[in-house]
């Protein structure tokens, strides 16, 4: 593969994705409630302090399992199809650029795009709470850490719908529908297999553990070095089991799903005979 060419790919991808309206709706919504709840949570505390970040931290978490995957969703769904669409596909496919080239090219620039949102929302709120002089930089940037991967995660689940759709609307409307049912209806379909097969707590650690949602908020309550207490006994179970080597296995996890998402997205991506 040609360097040159992948990143000339990614600057008109990432153009593209940052002139995308939805993204920016989507930043702006995370950013102001990511700074609300900043200010709110240490507030609420009377001073700045452990105890006002550990709850404004936790406050993030719910936040950002409704916006992260939102907008690596929408961003990568509408990456492949809106070209697609438009022809501009088949006039990139037409050029001496292998279709790995491309891919690799449009995967970089969209995911420069997702970073930059995540960037403003994150931005803020950090702002927001080193002005009240409270937060663990270790904590919040291991936070940080948590978020970019599952930010991966939906952006290569977002180029899999983009993958097998044609039209820009159609891949957007599908996304939205998987981010539903990933946000909350696998909640429910995990309560519901739990109270069918009665699983034992390794089963529903691995029945957990298979949504990404799931492995970002153990992983997000585990750095801010909270007590898995508050998952119950599935928390007790997967602390016990793994102990100090919970927080690598759970980047290992989302990492693997970003990297299985993109595979599959290539592979589906390549196999199709027309642009």
């Amino acid at each position: 593969m040609e360097l040159s060419l992948i990143w000339t790919i990614a600057q008109a991808e990432l153009r593209e994705a940052l002139r995308n309206k939805w993204l920016w709706l989507f930043a702006v919504g995370f950013a102001g409630l990511a700074l609300a709840l900043s200010r709110a949570g240490l507030s609420a505390a009377g001073y700045a302090g452990l105890g006002g970040f550990g709850r404004t931290a936790a406050s993030l978490i719910n936040a950002l399992l409704l916006f992260v995957p939102l907008i690596g969703l929408s961003v990568g769904a509408s990456s492949l199809a809106a070209d697609r669409e438009r022809g501009t596909l088949l006039f990139l496919l037409a050029q001496p650029v292998s279709r790995g080239e491309i891919f690799v090219g449009k995967a970089l620039g969209a995911a420069l795009a997702v970073l930059t949102a995540l960037a403003l929302g994150f931005g803020l709120a950090g702002l927001g709470l080193g002005m009240s002089g409270g937060g663990e930089t270790a904590v919040y940037l291991s936070l940080v850490g948590y978020t970019l991967l599952l930010a991966l995660a939906a952006l290569g689940l977002g180029f899999i719908i983009s993958s097998l759709t044609r039209k820009a609307a159609a891949a957007s409307g599908a996304a939205l529908i998987f981010w539903l049912a990933l946000v909350f209806l696998a909640d429910l379909a995990v309560l519901g297999a739990a109270l069918t097969w009665r699983p034992n707590p390794a089963g529903l650690v691995g029945m957990l553990l298979i949504n990404p949602l799931q492995i970002f908020k153990v992983g997000a309550i585990f750095s801010l070095r909270a007590s898995l207490d508050s998952l119950g006994p599935v928390g007790q179970y997967a602390l016990f089991r793994f102990g100090e080597q919970l927080p690598l296995l759970l980047i290992g996890l989302l990492a693997l799903w970003a990297l299985t998402a993109f595979t599959i997205a290539f592979a589906i991506f390549n196999r199709r005979g027309e642009g």
